[in-house]
């Protein structure tokens, strides 16, 4: 089926129970049981210096950014653009300027196709996309499409829900002007070959938009590695707030960007005479008064990944879904969607003769939170011959004894419903 189940145990290489100590949400306890919080590819738990960031903030220091002389306003920019360098660390970025605040992945790919891809799509071009994607990297193409009249060309998966690399070179001609993948899918766990694809993509004179809500809280990302054109994630998948993200783009596509939304901040000048003119990146795409506190309390949370190193956290994720996956293949009449080798920490099933809503619904009263549904990838699941999955998902606070506990109850759960 896969390698996961039998893949050598990965010795820890960080101490979890004190990673669990800095969330305070992980001491609830629902219907009576210990919470066992498994649905982090929604959103993950935020640690207690990301919460405490809210309270500095509105409690020493709450002003508007960049416009203000006085203390509070100085000392609020300089707490926002601190976290514009932490996040184009976090990526790699060449300079702080190619790093945009958005409100997560979404917003960040909707940016993208109604200012660079209205500016460079035409009538018969032609964009490709994954069938791995969340709808997020779907409609906004879609009714894009609609509006221009360019093509959006699928790229195909094979069994194990893994990019099929030959089919997607066959896909380019010579209308291809931009590819629009995810660096790891959320309802499978599946890895895409990014850097391969953005050569790929280059080589052929397109260019290539990255989704990696799903990478950037799991694997270490390098833009200037991938070569990536634009990358996104969200905050509140990375151990942050809910509400901010961070969309990346190479300096020089942002500098032939048209703005996206207009309004304060993102003018130089602005007249009833004469043409307004536009700041320079990255304030020609953040109209009006952002999520201060969000992107500050962002910064926070990257600082946090970073101090406790992505790669190990990503190394503990693995050896959760190996033991994961033994565990639920035990399971009579389970089956595992999404089985690509080394895949991220998404454990997405169906079991026969049984609802995943009723699942999810009923082991949420052993206190276990899993997700339930389409994921926002029905495109996916149809083509695998389902409308709904359960899915659990990990993060660096799990535990092994956690995923005990999920088996168990899913198993008695299965037991209640078939």
């Amino acid at each position: 089926m896969t390698d996961l189940a039998t893949r050598a145990p990965v010795t820890p290489t960080l101490d979890v129970a004190a990673i669990r100590a800095d969330f305070p949400i992980l001491s609830r306890r629902i219907h009576g049981r210990p919470l066992v919080y498994l649905d982090n590819a929604a959103t993950s738990q935020t640690p207690s210096r990301v919460i405490a960031a809210f309270d500095a903030y509105y409690g020493g220091y709450n002003a508007n950014i960049h416009r203000g002389l006085h203390t509070l306003a100085d000392e609020a920019t300089a707490a926002f653009e601190g976290t514009r360098e932490v996040a184009r660390g976090f990526l790699n970025a060449k300079e702080s300027r190619e790093i945009i605040f958005t409100r997560g992945t979404t917003e960040a790919i909707n940016l993208v196709a109604n200012s660079w891809g209205r500016a460079n799509l035409k009538p018969g071009d032609e964009v490709l996309v994954s069938r791995l994607e969340h709808h997020s990297n779907i409609v906004p193409w879609q009714m894009l499409a609609t509006e221009i009249g360019f093509t959006l060309k699928v790229i195909p998966v094979d069994e194990r829900g893994v990019l099929d690399l030959d089919a997607y070179r066959e896909l380019f001609s010579e209308r291809t002007r931009l590819v629009a993948v995810n660096h790891v899918s959320n309802a499978f766990g599946t890895v895409n070959p990014v850097k391969a694809m953005a050569a790929i993509a280059h080589a052929r004179g397109a260019r290539i938009l990255v989704d990696g809500a799903q990478a950037a809280p799991h694997q270490r990302v390098d833009v200037q590695d991938l070569d990536a054109d634009f990358y996104a994630f969200s905050g509140h998948k990375v151990y942050g707030p809910t509400g901010v993200g961070v969309l990346y783009g190479k300096a020089e596509l942002l500098e032939s960007m048209p703005p996206w939304q207009g309004g304060g901040e993102m003018i130089a000048t602005v007249s009833f005479e004469t043409a307004t003119t536009f700041a320079e990146i990255p304030h020609k795409f953040e109209a009006g008064t952002p999520a201060i506190a969000e992107v500050i309390a962002l910064g926070e949370a990257l600082k946090w990944v970073n101090g406790i190193g992505v790669d190990a956290i990503g190394d503990w994720e693995g050896r959760l879904l190996a033991h994961a996956t033994e565990r639920v293949l035990r399971i009579d009449g389970l089956r595992i969607l999404g089985t690509a080798p080394d895949k991220a920490g998404v454990l997405s099933f169906v079991v026969d003769g049984a609802h995943s809503q009723d699942i999810g619904l009923l082991i949420d009263q052993l206190g276990v939170a899993i997700r339930t549904g389409h994921h926002c990838a029905q495109p996916l699941l149809a083509h695998f011959g389902v409308d709904a999955t359960c899915r659990a998902s990990f993060a660096a606070y799990n535990t092994l004894e956690e995923v005990d506990v999920f088996a168990e109850a899913l198993e008695r759960v299965i037991g209640m419903v078939r």
